[in-house]
């Protein structure tokens, strides 16, 4: 499927793609498929492993925390990035509060991006400034 430029920006403010191309982002959104789920949709637990990232195109979630609500998020908000590289537990449960549009990159889809020469070394930049960014939250 697709992918219109607007979601390939998207990809560009997800700190573990920021060091990607353009071509490399545009190879993510091919990769990726769209979903969609009714209001009241569990899209991750907490506690659960995860090897899923997702991005909203449409619609709201709520972000929760042992049973407390921490977050929204809305369209070109993103989620489940780490997921990709560490299968640890899902730090929060993400709820869909209206119907929802999504893609989802997937463990596979991901792995296959991999193999790109170079691609590695990008997200292990990308990663390396959402380090950065947490670590300037906590001063």
């Amino acid at each position: 499927m697709a992918r219109s430029d607007p979601f390939v920006e998207t990809l560009a403010t997800v700190p573990l793609f920021s060091a990607c191309s353009k071509k490399e982002l545009q190879l993510v959104a091919r990769g990726a498929e769209r979903l969609t789920v009714d209001a009241g949709k569990v899209i991750v637990t907490e506690g659960s492993a995860g090897a899923e990232f997702f991005v909203i195109i449409s619609g709201a979630a709520r972000v929760e925390r042992s049973g407390r609500k921490v977050n929204s998020l809305g369209p070109g908000a993103f989620f489940g990035d780490l997921a990709l590289l560490d299968r640890a537990p899902r730090n929060a449960s993400v709820i869909a509060e209206s119907p929802m549009e999504l893609a989802k990159v997937g463990q596979k889809a991901f792995d296959e991006l991999l193999d790109i020469p170079g691609f590695s070394k990008k997200l292990l930049a990308g990663l390396a400034r959402r380090l950065r960014q947490e670590d300037a939250k906590t001063r």
